[in-house]
């Protein structure tokens, strides 16, 4: 398989990013993904977009690699975004306490409250995506479940969450290869069918991948089963490592950026920025 094509696997692209701990970037992401959900100021949630890409690109994380799951998330981002037009068309105007209208009439009137509105939304999209994938793609899974468990979480829960991102890359493997199964069998569902044909031949794709990963799950669960996993208190771990100069930097950073957020919160009496005030 070409390494370019989608694959949510970890590999060391040799980054510091590879360096840090698991558990680093985990609570990395969480922090900053909150806090972008709290703070639904345009400026912030700017910064944050920016902040995000530039790791990414730090990364080295190819656009290839996660074309498909960008543009699957963009998909879902525009149908929520056009719901909460739909159902509520004029909560910006609720927000903002202001309505300036940009074009239309009646209660489905495009109102720049509105709109900005729906750019915060679109930001904070734009702001855990990029978190997601640097995590997903730059942690090791062994490492990541004593990072875990190393601040407190139960190493059971640890293991989970580390077979959890262990086997991401073996479902994709397998969703392409019964795709080219699928399509072998004269089931088009590449770029070339139209957008309809494409979502039944995904369904066809899903039985059996649900099916394989049933059994997979099985199999792992009593490999681990007869190994009497699960039966001490305490394990320990052949990746088990010290957080670096490189976590406490990065959780410094995080820690500042989750302290600027709070200092808008109170800057801007509450959790919304509102140009619309004269």
């Amino acid at each position: 398989m070409n390494n370019n094509s989608f694959n949510l696997a970890y590999r060391d692209r040799g980054t510091w990013l590879d360096r840090a701990s698991g558990a680093t970037k985990l609570l990395a992401f969480i922090f900053l993904s909150g806090i972008s959900m709290i703070v639904l100021d345009t400026r912030f949630l700017i910064f944050l977009v920016i902040l995000s890409l530039i790791v990414l690109k730090i990364s080295r994380v190819k656009f290839s690699e996660v074309s498909f799951l960008i543009k699957l998330v963009v998909f879902f981002m525009i149908i929520n975004l056009l719901m909460i037009y739909v159902l509520a068309p004029g909560y910006g105007a609720q927000l903002y306490h202001s309505k300036d209208i940009i074009f239309g009439s009646g209660p489905y009137a495009l109102t720049k409250q509105e709109l900005l509105y729906l750019v915060n939304i679109s930001l904070e999209y734009f702001v855990a995506v990029p978190l997601a994938l640097i995590f997903l793609l730059t942690t090791n899974p062994s490492e990541f479940a004593s990072g875990l468990n190393r601040i407190g979480i139960s190493y059971k829960i640890s293991y989970a969450v580390s077979l959890a991102l262990r086997y991401i890359p073996d479902v994709t493997k397998e969703y392409q290869q019964i795709s080219l199964s699928q399509q072998a069998r004269g089931n088009e569902i590449s770029k070339k069918a139209g957008f309809f044909k494409r979502l039944r031949g995904a369904a066809a794709i899903l039985v059996p991948l649900l099916l394989s990963s049933i059994d997979r799950i099985e199999s792992v669960s009593q490999a681990m089963e007869l190994r009497r996993f699960g039966a001490k208190k305490k394990r320990s771990w052949y990746f088990a490592e010290q957080l670096k100069a490189v976590d406490w930097l990065v959780l410094f950073i995080v820690l500042l950026i989750m302290f600027g957020g709070v200092i808008l919160l109170v800057v801007n009496g509450g959790r919304f920025w509102n140009p619309f005030i004269h």
